[in-house]
């Protein structure tokens, strides 16, 4: 003890520290605990949801069934922008199903040799053979929005593909293939949330790439294309089904009702609700009526 100093003002202090200490450490199990009851009540919210899904799982597998019965060809198309959920609902669509009978296709760059090709000609030979089904993580439709609004194509070949895409489909759906095409549409703000998550999460980073990054940016571009690809591509033969998808759960338990709806099974559960959720599941055409409205309004399209 040095000179001077009182042994009560000694111990006083210590006590001080001591308390202090006590209080942090109160703090921080308390932090914890409160984060903890999050993670509990998040993974509860999460194993719900999946559990939610799990009826229609069995049923995709019925419908499987079905089309290896009949020997029925089955395409389904995946678009929408980046980061609108297509990937995560291919997993759940897919998840049960018989890996045998299914595959999933997703084409990256062109070689040089396929851009000699007829355009089409790498998407004819991911067709799928009768019994199975094909599901295109982005598809043909590459050449509607994303190459035209990042230069990947002239525009006679964006001119000669919008001609050349209906016929196309027709064909594939008058030889017996079911064709569902599904565009996943998200808002710009939700978008961008996503791609945050992207940047800061090491487990999805790599899903972030340089046209990612862009995308914010060109958000405009991309709404007029898409505009262009539904009022020139939904027919009646092959029309477009919009899954709004800020609800990623919604999303894929209704784009698993649309997915079963095309398929004239017999239903391995009928009392389950099969009926799509309206305001989440919106036909191409409805669609363009309401972007033709939000144009008319405020002078131009929002999302």
């Amino acid at each position: 003890m040095s000179d001077g100093q009182n042994p009560e003002n000694i111990i006083y202090n210590e006590q001080t520290i001591r308390l202090d200490e006590l209080l942090q450490e109160h703090d921080r199990l308390v932090s914890d605990n409160t984060n903890l009851k999050k993670r509990q009540k998040k993974a509860i919210r999460r194993f719900n949801r999946e559990e939610q899904l799990k009826p229609y799982q069995a049923e995709l597998i019925k419908m499987q069934q079905y089309l290896e019965s009949n020997g029925t060809r089955f395409v389904i198309l995946f678009e929408g922008r980046d980061a609108a959920g297509k990937g995560g609902t291919i997993r759940r669509v897919t998840r049960y199903m018989n890996e045998k009978h299914y595959r999933i296709v997703a084409l990256g760059k062109p070689t040089e040799v396929q851009k000699t090709q007829w355009f089409f000609q790498k998407y004819v030979t991911q067709c799928p053979r009768g019994g199975e089904v094909v599901l295109f993580d982005r598809s043909w439709y590459n050449r509607a929005i994303v190459e035209p609004i990042f230069g990947f194509c002239t525009p006679d070949e964006y001119e000669n593909f919008m001609i050349g895409v209906t016929g196309f489909e027709k064909d594939l759906v008058r030889q017996g293939t079911i064709l569902v095409k599904l565009y996943f549409s998200v808002s710009k703000e939700e978008q961008a949330r996503r791609f945050e998550r992207r940047k800061t999460d090491t487990l999805r980073q790599w899903k972030l790439s340089e046209i990612d990054v862009q995308a914010q940016d060109r958000w405009d571009d991309f709404t007029n294309q898409k505009y262009e690809m539904l009022k020139r591509t939904n027919t009646t033969h092959s029309p477009w089904t919009i899954i709004r998808s800020i609800d990623k759960h919604q999303a894929r338990l209704n784009a698993m009702k649309v997915i079963l709806n095309a398929v004239p099974y017999e239903r391995l559960d009928p009392t389950l609700d099969f009926v799509p959720n309206h305001d989440v599941v919106i036909s191409g055409s409805r669609e363009l009526e309401l972007m033709e409205a939000q144009r008319l309004q405020s002078g131009k399209f929002v999302g």
